[in-house]
């Protein structure tokens, strides 16, 4: 790639213009400068930050959030009857991050070179995925690309709010579980000992409870360091294991049949592909290729595997909401939407229903889930230090019984 070079420029009509060149030296810069009717005030060699080139080939990724302002700020402007070109510029110009406004000056340089704004994007190297590409191209070619963009920045908007939510839902819980873990295991191997050497100084003898909470220190102190490093280890086995297809499919269908988890999970997987294909198919895009497009969203290799078999009986001749039965991969609900969107034309618009249930029934189902988890955690985790409490006491009033006769 040649090199980049930022400039400063004035057009025919005396408007200051900001924007990035590609050119192999800073005179090839300014002649192609001159090409497009800008005539340069200052003219800088792009530096490298962190990696990252103004070119916008490399570097650090645009941020979800990032991409879904910037995406929303482009369907705005374009709907306005912006030229891309201008309306790239704006943006980039708008933007607080380097990385972004570096990235979409490439972008525009491209487009003013000829080249359709899918196909800028798609040379970007990574900040744009294909989905996204995908969008725009149906967009430009149904000549709708306002409303493309628009869709498009709901789209990531939703899936980015879902991820977050179930991400966020298990934070606490999971957070309360270490934290009460910890205080366990200290509690196993640093308190239990020293009590329990001041009651064999007395030679006395142990209730059971004590005895057992006595073995289950010892082991404690004996083999944790073992057992944090198998986890550790399992952990890493795990991660590594889910990187191959087979192990994934089988890991992918035993969580689907773990209650509650698994109906969350479906209904998490379901909200994002009706989201996704409703944006494509929306936009013009071929009903096959807003499936495979839709697909790609899908994270769990089980209910991928299902829908592959579904878009497949799509291409036979099946209609998608009885393919989508056929599959059993995603919730009834869904099936239904389909199903009725099919029969009254309109079915962009039920899948964004559809969509919308879906989350909605996440929202609730993961809050009652909480509300369950939490208590049952400290319950738990309060009979166990209750156990501990209990075998400490009772030697003691054994004691205090056997002093006062």
């Amino acid at each position: 790639m040649a090199p980049s070079f930022e400039y400063e420029a004035l057009d025919a009509g005396g408007r200051t213009k900001r924007g990035v060149v590609s050119a192999e030296t800073p005179r090839s810069a300014r002649a192609e400068l001159r090409r497009l009717a800008l005539t340069p005030i200052a003219l800088n060699a792009a530096k490298e930050r962190g990696g990252e080139k103004g070119g916008g080939g490399a570097g650090r990724k645009i941020s979800g959030k990032q991409l879904v302002l910037l995406t929303r700020q482009l369907a705005v402007l374009i709907g306005a009857s912006t030229p891309v070109e201008e309306a790239l510029n704006a943006v980039a110009l708008q933007s607080d991050r380097p990385n972004a406004r570096r990235r979409l000056l490439a972008v525009r340089e491209r487009v003013m070179e000829g080249r359709a704004l899918a196909e800028a994007l798609r040379q970007d190297g990574g900040s744009f995925s294909d989905l996204y590409c995908a969008v725009v191209a149906a967009g430009e070619a149904s000549g709708k690309l306002d409303e493309s963009l628009d869709r498009l920045a709901t789209m990531l908007e939703k899936n980015r709010s879902m991820l977050s939510k179930a991400m966020g839902a298990l934070i606490y819980p999971a957070a309360l579980f270490v934290f009460a873990g910890g205080v366990i295991a200290a509690l196993m191997t640093q308190v239990v000992p020293r009590i329990i050497e001041q009651f064999q100084a007395f030679d006395a003898q142990l209730p059971a409870v004590t005895q057992l909470v006595v073995a289950m220190s010892d082991f404690l102190s004996a083999y944790g360091l073992w057992l944090l490093l198998g986890a550790f280890a399992g952990g890493i086995g795990l991660w590594r294991g889910l990187k191959t297809p087979r192990f994934k499919l089988r890991f992918d269908a035993a969580v689907l049949n773990i209650p509650v988890i698994g109906g969350l999970l479906r209904g998490l997987e379901g909200a994002r592909f009706a989201r996704t294909l409703s944006t494509l198919f929306g936009g013009d895009a071929p009903l096959l290729d807003s499936l495979a497009g839709a697909r790609r969203t899908v994270s769990n290799a089980h209910i991928g595997k299902r829908l592959d078999a579904a878009i497949d009986q799509v291409r036979e001749g099946a209609s998608l909401a009885a393919a989508i039965r056929r599959a059993d991969a995603l919730p009834p609900m869904m099936t239904h939407m389909v199903a009725a969107g099919e029969r009254a034309g309109k079915l962009p618009q039920l899948l964004d229903r559809a969509a919308e249930q879906l989350e909605e029934d996440f929202d609730a189902a993961s809050a009652v889930a909480l509300r369950l988890l939490e208590p049952l955690i400290i319950i738990v985790m309060g009979g166990v230090v209750m156990l501990i409490t209990v075998s400490i006491m009772l030697p003691i009033l054994r004691l205090n019984s056997l002093a006062a006769m």
